[in-house]
């Protein structure tokens, strides 16, 4: 990217992002977002994914003051303008879910990691699954299940014991959590046009939550998911250490 003159600094509440921030503004400054050229996050994870829905439609540089870092840079507070000059670029496109709520209400949000189905009471949940309009599962027995895109695939999907997928494949991760019946069921692969749609199974004794990036609705009767290519995420990385060099390095930890 050309060498961004406006930087708008975001941080978290915690005490290392906030004092990152007061260190980086006395530096370089702050511009409102509406002025800027790029967004600056200091934070974790989650603080990163709350900057990409915030939009604005502009790239954002994490630097990690977090714990995990996995969407984040290292923390430098030195030549940051050259560091975003030089700074790789990851476009990735969200998820987008429906959900339709017990009390008749229907639900929309975007995931950039992933969209989760969680039981919500004490008994396991039992899901219906169909894909592109064709029933792939009349009942899985579960604590739960995951749809993932590549960029969230290293989180909560593989947490569940879900695949790894490669930044640039065209393909989404299905994963079951803690899945009871059918025993051996692996997840699947998908393609990323898939729309793929949950079912609920006896919803008021085995009630379910939707979440969606950490943005829960529930109870809910069905979720229905998709890409959404039509929204682009850029996030910013130092060179060589990109998203596709970070889930590389993932598997062979």
């Amino acid at each position: 990217m050309n060498r961004p003159n406006h930087i708008h600094f975001a941080a978290a509440n915690a005490e290392a992002a906030q004092a990152a921030l007061g260190e980086l503004v006395e530096r370089y400054g702050q511009v409102p977002r509406y002025a800027a050229d790029v967004i600056v996050a200091l934070g974790g994870d989650g603080f990163m994914l709350q900057t990409l829905h915030a939009g604005a439609g502009l790239p954002v540089y994490g630097m990690n003051r977090g714990t995990v870092g996995f969407l984040m840079n290292d923390y430098s507070p030195d030549d940051l303008p050259a560091r975003l000059a030089q700074a790789e670029e990851e476009v990735i496109n969200p998820l987008a879910m429906r959900a339709m709520t017990v009390d008749g209400v229907l639900h929309e949000a975007l995931a950039i990691n992933e969209v989760s189905l969680l039981r919500a009471g004490p008994q396991a949940a039992k899901l219906r699954i169909s894909v592109n309009g064709k029933l792939r599962m009349e009942e899985l027995v579960c604590d739960g299940a995951i749809l993932s895109t590549p960029a969230g695939s290293t989180a909560y999907n593989y947490s569940a014991h879900g695949p790894i997928l490669p930044i640039g494949s065209d393909v989404l991760a299905l994963t079951g959590i803690a899945s009871f019946r059918p025993r051996r069921w692996q997840g699947a692969i998908l393609p990323s046009s898939a729309i793929v749609r949950f079912d609920v199974l006896d919803p008021a004794k085995r009630p379910v939550m939707a979440d969606a990036d950490s943005r829960s609705v529930k109870p809910v009767l069905w979720v229905e998911i998709r890409s959404e290519p039509k929204v682009q995420h850029c996030i910013l990385f130092d060179p060589g250490h990109g998203l596709e060099e970070r889930l590389m390095r993932e598997q062979f930890a």
